[in-house]
């Protein structure tokens, strides 16, 4: 065995790898918006499979050892004899070659002719993998871990083997043993290619604080690598550390000035510190060194965020739509046009801006039920049910999946399909249980004839939000229901916050009168019909 051949066969490893590592903190984290980008996301579910034989796991009670059990014996490596090391080098070459098959066959000879020399295991476990038979390489790379515990190559790839298989708590701690056995072992790229895999693992397990440790080590491997720098940055703000990050980042804008995303970060880390007004103005100066219309976009939606939070909606939507005049594709920039138009009562705004965000990006549900929602408050019945329908098919969830069918119970009722409107209304209650869904579920009711159904939507919106108008129709639906007392009390509290709501009083004399109070009343009937109730008049009579 000679370091040269040990070296050549860490290349050919770690190439295995690549896919394995791909995902980055970069591309968890930057694509989120202002309000969002220092929260973290829920940890991956660990898939639990069995425990690849030769591989034990220290999580696996059945291979972890036990009080008192006798060790495993030390096995004495066996040196590759001349012609055995001859055979090792054929083999490699059949590997370099492509020739799997009968590098494995190789490789199985060698390994029958000297069980207890690594090199050989180590050999047909890349072949294996190469073969895409990960248990088999799984057994190899853990005989040749068990003969050569001081490598990491075994179990950096046994954890690429975990990772491919979904055990990802598993991939996390082969990559943490491999990282800490090839200190001062492995080439720079070697170490890179282990630290990013385990960068990888405690970015899906949102380890910030760990995750900050391992790229520190990226950047001291390569000073002069921007990225990990930009993602190291990421990690100490993800891990609470927004203020220690910021050096770093002043550092990389020093050097990279046009780089959008650390300009984003910064004004995150300072929104975070709760100084809004300082990210604000960290944006503007980005926005003067910035050129390329994509990255200008995004700085001018997340302006254009901030703006919205400190109560400028004005100049949240000259900046959102600045946003859309850079870069015409940002599905993103337009949906948040729309929201902010729509909050500034520019309904046929925000229509345009929610259909040119639909255009761009047809199957985004959230988007749809939006512009479902801007239609129906135009009266565009027709189009407001095709739209949350469409919304519908893309399999939403959450407050998506419940708005779209809010969205079709309005409809519904409006249409007076009453039926229709009480299965929509009601599966949008149960998704995500609101005021309005309530209020309309209860007003379905009430259309249907179902007035104990219509008091309980009712009065489960005056619970989640007692406006006038969800009182008023509970109080209109407990009168339906000969339920007196408790409309009489509804209505008395309207009446008193407004002395000139005009059908309150009525009802609150149908309600006296119902409980035989003839005097009372009439008083309240004659309120109302002074303020205009031609029913109150009417009741007079």
């Amino acid at each position: 065995m000679t370091q040269p051949i040990h070296y050549v066969l860490t290349g050919l490893l770690l190439a295995v790898a690549t896919s394995a590592s791909a995902q980055t903190l970069v591309e968890t984290v930057t694509t989120t918006s202002i309000q969002n980008t220092l929260n973290t996301s829920n940890a991956t579910n660990t898939l639990k499979v069995p425990v690849v034989p030769g591989a034990p796991s220290a999580t696996d009670p059945a291979t972890a050892p036990t009080p008192g059990a006798t060790p495993a014996p030390a096995v004495t490596i066996t040196p590759l004899t001349a012609g055995q090391q001859q055979l090792l080098k054929t083999a490699q070459l059949a590997f370099q070659a492509g020739q799997f098959a009968q590098a494995r066959r190789q490789y199985e000879a060698l390994v029958a002719a000297n069980y207890t020399n690594p090199e050989p295991h180590f050999g047909l476990a890349l072949t294996l993998l190469a073969q895409k038979d990960d248990r088999g390489a799984a057994f190899e790379l853990g005989q040749f871990t068990a003969l050569a515990p001081d490598r990491f190559e075994g179990p950096y790839n046994l954890g690429v083997i975990a990772t491919r298989a979904g055990r990802y708590e598993d991939a996390l701690k082969l990559y943490g043993d491999a990282a800490a056995l090839m200190k001062d072992k492995a080439s720079p790229a070697a170490q890179r290619q282990v630290l990013d895999a385990l960068a990888t693992e405690q970015t899906r397990r949102a380890d910030f604080a760990a995750l900050t440790t391992t790229l520190a080590a990226v950047v001291a491997l390569d000073p002069a690598d921007e990225d990990a720098q930009f993602r190291l940055a990421q990690a100490r703000t993800l891990s609470g550390q927004g203020a220690a990050a910021l050096p770093g980042v002043y550092a990389l804008l020093k050097r990279a000035p046009g780089r959008a995303d650390a300009a984003l970060l910064l004004a995150d880390i300072y929104v975070a510190q709760g100084l809004p007004d300082r990210g604000l103005r960290e944006l503007n100066a980005a926005l003067t060194r910035v050129t390329a219309p994509a990255d200008r976009s995004d700085l001018l939606l997340r302006k254009a965020n901030l703006l919205a939070a400190a109560g400028d909606t004005r100049g949240a939507v000259v900046s959102a739509q600045n946003a859309t005049r850079e870069n015409g594709r940002n599905a993103a920039a337009f949906a948040r046009l729309g929201e902010l138009r729509l909050s500034r009562g520019d309904r046929p705004g925000a229509l345009v801006a929610y259909q040119n965000a639909v255009r761009l990006v047809p199957r985004n549900a959230a988007y749809r039920v939006a512009l479902a929602g801007v239609h129906l408050s135009l009266n565009h019945g027709s189009e407001a049910s095709s739209e949350a329908s469409a919304a519908l098919t893309l399999n939403p969830t959450g407050m998506t999946l419940a708005r779209a069918q809010y969205v079709q119970g309005v409809t519904a009722y409006r249409q007076k399909q009453y039926a229709a409107a009480l299965k929509a209304l009601g599966a949008s209650h149960a998704a995500a249980p609101s005021a309005d869904a309530s209020l309309w579920l209860g007003l379905s009711a009430y259309a249907a004839g179902d007035y104990t159904l219509a008091s309980t939507a009712l009065t489960e919106s005056v619970k989640l939000d007692p406006t006038p108008t969800a009182r008023q129709n509970l109080a209109s639906a407990l009168l339906a229901s000969a339920r007196y007392p408790e409309a009489e009390a509804v209505l008395r509290g309207l009446v008193t916050e407004n002395a000139r709501n005009a059908e309150a009083w009525y009802m609150l004399g149908l309600a006296q009168r119902a409980q035989q109070r003839e005097q009372e009343a009439r008083t309240s009937l004659k309120t109302a019909a002074t303020l205009g109730s031609v029913r109150a008049q009417g009741a007079l009579k």
